[in-house]
């Protein structure tokens, strides 16, 4: 696995300058077909350890830092908007138009990413998080309880405030906590309140899209919460050359419970000719 901050060995660490002078690393791997990988909230390049032996096979990968996170830089403000350019810029720079792959707000930078370069080839999406006709409802207390936590010097602490707060399982957070990159995610958590409320004031506009020739696969969880669901649904309704696969038993985090399937279905899409409704369910 990748270690959080650290290059694989043979692996090259790259940046580009995003539109705001904030500069975005990557790591680069893998011999093939330019495919950009861009990580969620609370984690950084290293959420791809599972499914990375599997893809740099096929693509050259460059595996996102995003803002605020690993080796890439941060700005004195944040706007959600600056994250879109920074995708659209990691993409601009490659010498070949490229494929994109994003999970989770990572997902959501990538949808936006694509209405501002015309250099992505195809699109995987999986799990946006868009409060679209299902929201979330943190129990009273959680922000003021991270923040306590922040401010105590309790990152650990905050980042499980969030986690059990937002539903997720205990057994989805012993997994999680087992795994080498959990250190890289408490190093996350003094970004991810900020990720959180962007989300909240996102408003998805479907008009804003219809035009997108872009091909996308909604890559979905049968076991997801209600949230990440309608939002692909509602993704599948608004754009006009999208197709659907549903991961059925896996939640939110396929990519790390269920490694090989989801690599053979990102392979399925990138290398397919064209776009079919792949499944429901």
């Amino acid at each position: 696995m990748i270690l959080s901050g650290l290059p694989h060995v043979g692996a090259k660490v790259k940046q580009v300058v995003s539109g705001d002078g904030t500069r975005i690393a990557y790591e680069r791997r893998g011999e093939g077909p330019p495919l950009v990988l861009v990580h969620g909230t609370g984690i950084d390049h290293s959420y791809w350890s599972p499914v990375v032996p599997g893809l740099e096979r096929h693509f050259t990968l460059s595996i996102v830092d995003r803002r605020g996170r690993g080796r890439s830089g941060d700005a004195a403000s944040y706007a959600i908007q600056r994250e879109f350019e920074d995708v659209a810029a990691v993409v601009a720079s490659l010498p070949d138009r490229a494929f994109l792959l994003g999970h989770s707000y990572g997902a959501l930078c990538s949808l936006e990413a694509a209405l501002l370069t015309t250099r992505i080839a195809r699109m995987v999406l999986n799990e946006p998080p868009m409060y679209t006709t299902v929201d979330v409802a943190y129990p009273a207390g959680t922000r003021e309880t991270f923040l306590a936590h922040v401010t105590a010097g309790e990152p650990e602490q905050a980042l499980l405030t969030l986690y059990e707060a937002g539903g997720t399982s205990p057994e989805e957070l012993k997994l999680l906590r087992s795994l080498s990159n959990w250190p890289a995610r408490i190093a996350a958590v003094p970004t991810m309140l900020r990720e959180i409320e962007s989300v909240r004031k996102y408003e998805f506009d479907a008009s804003r899209f219809e035009n997108m020739k872009t091909p996308t696969l909604m890559l979905v969880g049968g076991k997801t919460a209600p949230v990440y669901r309608a939002a692909i649904e509602t993704l599948r309704a608004s754009l006009p050359n999208s197709s659907l696969v549903v991961m059925s038993g896996q939640d939110h985090d396929a990519a790390i419970t269920a490694p090989e399937r989801y690599v053979n279905e990102v392979l399925r899409f990138f290398g397919g000719d064209g776009v079919q409704d792949q499944g429901r369910g």
